[in-house]
């Protein structure tokens, strides 16, 4: 197979044995990243509780309202997955639908660059919108693995794309925080508002440029033939593809190891700002640990790829969720009543164990998952495996949430997370054994 020209050009580190279609696929994760960074993880929070608590409501009103916004993108996302996945798999649409998905997220991106803030509404809205734009065109991308690789280099190229995405949504990130901080610092003479909006439309920028390569590069390979009023049939296949799932056991059973490792791991990367808050963090630490945890990840998603090669996924997830036990096991002496100088050493290292371990749990699991399911319903699977990635931490989150209440302690609750990690690994072990595989990466 042909090895992308544009890889050995620039002799981009671990992509030379990569095809153009892989690589062109690792580039789609570097691409969208800049959405999760700027939108989904940070300004657009701060964007928008800036606009509503300028048009009269309150700061807690703000934050409850933009809690609800992401409820209601996680559940029409959640829903139309599975929808997604099947309509997905009739050739010649699956890239069709990436585009749809690709341009809605695009256009609502920009659009949050250019809404009036008295619009408050108005901003949620196109969140939304922007938000199931991106998830969207990220589950076809999961699904689109299986066309670009085989079962030899799929743990590798999946690894890879987490690892490049980390890049790929730091550095936009950068580019975006330095006006904002120029800003806070009295520098520049720009409004923060305007310095929030400069960075989506940087988000946009990113997104659209280096997602071109998978339009030109990568395209369907499995799928079923098209066949009449194929869009009332993929709503009833949704119902056929879950009975498929539960008669298939291993495939089952991974589902549900997955959805507690994948909730736990969830729970712990949106409480994780909230707790620096509450031990006492400013918000600039915060963001710069976060920055911090993006490029950790980078090389830690390769290993974990590397690794899988001589010993198995399989064993590599059960490390990564080790690897979570301790975190939480850490996370049970950070006392907010310590001194503030050894809870922040304590943070910034569970925030480092995180990143060793958060890129490659997720790339193994993905490309686990594309190694084990038919590949001709590849779509339809990855439909419901998304179900599974979308609605994590639910559960994380409700423990958290009930547990600190009750005791008063929130390091309690953060270590009270660990029960789903230790219910997954007794879960993960019935799960087949993946040969380990020595390709030439």
């Amino acid at each position: 197979m042909e090895t992308t020209s544009t890889a050995k050009r620039f002799k981009i580190p671990f992509t030379k044995d990569l095809t153009k279609e892989e690589f062109s696929w690792v580039l789609c994760d570097w691409a969208s990243q800049s959405f999760v960074m700027v939108v989904m993880t940070t300004i657009m929070s701060l964007f928008f509780i800036q606009a509503a608590t300028s048009a009269s409501l309150t700061q807690e009103t703000a934050g409850a309202y933009y809690a609800l916004s992401n409820t209601i993108g996680t559940i029409i996302i959640g829903v139309m997955a599975p929808v997604i996945g099947t309509l997905s798999s009739v050739k010649g649409k699956k890239k069709l639908l990436f585009t749809i998905f690709t341009a809605v997220g695009l256009v609502g991106t920009l659009g949050l660059a250019f809404v009036p803030e008295r619009f408050w509404f108005l901003i949620l809205v196109i969140f939304v919108i922007a938000s199931v734009g991106y998830s969207g065109q990220s589950k076809i991308y999961d699904a689109f693995l299986v066309d670009v690789t085989d079962n030899k280099k799929m743990n590798w190229v999946s690894s890879l794309g987490f690892a490049f995405g980390y890049i790929g949504g730091a550095l936009p990130f950068i580019l975006c925080i330095i006006p904002v901080m120029l800003v806070q610092f009295g520098v520049i003479n720009m409004s923060l508002m305007t310095a929030y909006r400069f960075a989506f439309v940087v988000a946009v920028i990113w997104w659209m440029i280096f997602v071109v390569p998978f339009f030109k590069n990568v395209h369907q390979k499995y799928g079923n033939a098209q066949e009449a009023n194929y869009i009332r049939k993929s709503f009833v296949s949704v119902w056929t593809t879950f009975k498929d799932i539960s008669k298939q056991k291993h495939i089952l059973i991974f589902l549900i190891a997955f959805f507690l490792y994948s909730d736990g791991v969830g729970s712990i990367i949106r409480m994780a700002i909230a707790y620096g808050n509450t031990i006492g963090l400013d918000a600039l630490t915060l963001l710069l640990v976060l920055l911090v945890t993006q490029f950790v990840a980078f090389p830690f998603a390769i290993i974990y790829g590397k690794l899988s090669m001589k010993f198995g996924a399989k064993a590599m997830i059960y490390f990564a969720i080790g690897t979570y036990c301790v975190i939480c096991l850490v996370a049970l002496f950070m006392n907010p009543e310590r001194d503030i100088q050894t809870l922040t050493i304590m943070f910034w290292s569970l925030a480092m164990l995180v990143g060793t371990a958060q890129g490659g749990i997720q790339a193994l699991s993905r490309s686990y998952f594309g190694s084990i399911i038919p590949k001709e319903k590849s779509n339809e699977y990855f439909g419901f495996y998304n179900v599974f990635s979308r609605f994590a931490s639910i559960l994380g989150t409700t423990i958290f949430g009930v547990i600190t209440l009750v005791t008063g302690q929130p390091h309690y609750g953060i270590a009270g997370i660990a029960v789903l990690f230790v219910a997954s690994a007794i879960v993960f072990k019935f799960v087949p054994s993946d040969q380990p595989v020595s390709p030439n990466v």
